[in-house]
């Protein structure tokens, strides 16, 4: 009489589940199908990942705000 842990581990497989060999993966923010090794989506236009993107500059008012805070640590010291 077999056991229930003498049965194979293999009954876990994902089979069920379709296996996509065409290169392709949905795109994160517009849910196309697109090349898996593209830098930014042709249909929507955004970058897949940060690293992707080009440099965008910080808003003026966070440098701005930077600069104010840094000084008033300056005065209040000396």
């Amino acid at each position: 009489m077999p056991r229930w842990d003498d049965e194979p581990e293999d009954d876990w497989d994902d089979e069920d589940e379709p296996v996509d060999d065409d290169g392709t993966a949905p795109c994160p923010y517009c849910g196309r199908d697109i090349l898996e090794d593209s830098e930014r989506c042709p249909e929507c236009g955004s970058y897949i990942s940060r690293e992707d993107a080009p440099y965008q500059r910080k808003p003026w008012w966070i440098i701005i705000g930077v600069i104010a805070g840094l000084y008033a640590v300056y005065r209040w010291i000396f």
